[in-house]
């Protein structure tokens, strides 16, 4: 059985720590964790955030003491329940890899002993799973990244990296749906928008979702990107079972 803890995360927020090591199996806990909590309605909870091994629960102590809802958590954390298979999104992200899109693809092929090439057929190889979003509104930590592509984080992290660039820093790959400082080793970009507070859903997908990274030409990528801007692109996405 899952060693589980719960504990006060400040004085508004309680983290319920799932101690194993970061898995499949462990998201699709925590995210059964979460629909529990859903279920339930728990008077006084306004919002759960889930991470790889953790879920922060916000909580207003005016409608629920701690004591109470840490008991309540755990209860629900240590459920027998079965986990019930549910659908899942596959989200399609096309991505220019290379050249002035992806400026560190060249130290990722000479770490991985692959051509740029090979660099480009792995990574758009897989499906990733989203583990968890954090850091930038919209950034997927990913998990699924070949071991072969695994590269250390700059060791001078960019003062600036450009929206919808694709990175690897360690065993991790991600987009960056915001302009922003970072270390990641940037491989390619898309010209998608992972993140618009003006669209009736912000965010293109969710913990849990996955992500499928579809190589195009500098051509199609001026082509989307025109496309995004005039509001008519439409990502393509896959319903499938989980698990």
């Amino acid at each position: 059985m899952t060693n589980i803890t719960c504990q006060p995360a400040g004085d508004t927020a309680i983290r319920i720590q799932f101690n194993e090591d970061v898995s499949p199996e462990l998201n699709r806990k925590i995210r059964a964790f979460c629909k529990r909590l859903s279920d339930h309605a728990v008077k006084g909870v306004t919002e759960w955030v889930p991470a790889y091994h953790a879920v922060h629960v916000y909580y207003d102590s005016y409608f629920i003491s701690y004591e109470k809802l840490h008991d309540m958590l755990l209860d629900m954390a240590y459920s027998d329940s079965e986990y019930q298979k549910e659908t899942v999104t596959l989200v399609k992200i096309p991505v220019l890899y290379g050249g002035k899109a992806g400026p560190d693809i060249a130290q990722v092929a000479g770490n991985s002993g692959l051509s740029e090439h090979g660099v480009i057929e792995k990574h758009a190889g897989e499906d990733y799973l989203i583990y968890m979003i954090g850091f930038l509104p919209g950034f997927p930590y990913l998990g699924g990244l070949s071991e072969d592509l695994a590269t250390p984080r700059l060791d001078n992290p960019r003062s600036y990296v450009p929206e919808g660039s694709v990175g690897i820093a360690g065993g991790q790959t991600g987009i960056y749906p915001l302009a922003s400082p970072g270390g990641w080793n940037i491989i390619g970009r898309t010209p998608v928008k992972l993140f618009d507070s003006d669209r009736e859903e912000p965010f293109l997908y969710t913990a849990g979702d996955r992500i499928r990274f579809v190589p195009i030409s500098e051509r199609e990528y001026d082509r989307i990107e025109k496309q995004v801007q005039h509001n008519t692109f439409q990502i393509e996405k896959e319903v499938m079972q989980d698990g």
